[in-house]
């Protein structure tokens, strides 16, 4: 099976939609701080944005380890189980970090904002998904995934910055548990 890091260096259309409005470009893997997993799991950068975050798997294995994601301020969170996961989230909602509530209405006004300014953002989208050869779930079900990963699984996923011992903050808050 073809890893999706191939195909999307593959598809450039998809690197694109990725690239922006998703933030996500394969070349900025390293994150710049040294920092590592409380636990002691491998932790590996293979992606970042444009504001000096990263995206690291977790533990051992390929593309389907989970995925973490930290800031440039301080603040990660566990995204995904999964970099087919990931994509999906960043291919439905590419604002998912200004979704604190993980609501539909929230996605929904920050989506018209990146429809005014990429009207045709969703056919990207569907273009990008369909080269990538993802199936698509629910914004819905999307938003209600990442805040399980997030905000469950994710607790047991601590980035820890090595110099100071200290750990990042939550990048979401515990309170944020608002049903879709």
């Amino acid at each position: 099976m073809k890893s999706l890091i191939t195909a999307v260096r593959a598809h450039e259309e998809a690197a694109r939609f990725l690239a922006w409005p998703g933030d996500f470009d394969l070349d900025r893997g390293d994150h710049g701080e040294e920092v590592h997993l409380a636990s002691g799991a491998a932790l590996e950068g293979f992606a970042g944005d444009g504001a000096g975050g990263t995206f690291f798997f977790c533990g051992e294995g390929g593309e389907e380890r989970p995925v973490l994601f930290a800031d440039s301020e301080g603040c990660a969170a566990l995204i995904a189980m999964g970099l087919p996961e990931l994509l999906r989230l960043l291919l439905l909602a590419p604002w998912w970090r200004d979704c604190q509530t993980f609501t539909l209405e929230e996605s929904h006004v920050l989506a018209a904002e990146y429809m005014e300014d990429m009207p045709d953002l969703v056919a990207r989208r569907e273009r990008a998904a369909a080269a990538l050869g993802l199936a698509l779930p629910t914004e819905g079900q999307a938003l209600a995934r990442l805040r399980d990963v997030a905000l469950d699984v994710g607790k047991d996923f601590v980035l820890v910055l090595t110099p100071e011992g200290e750990p990042y903050d939550p990048l979401f808050e515990m309170g944020h548990r608002t049903a879709i």
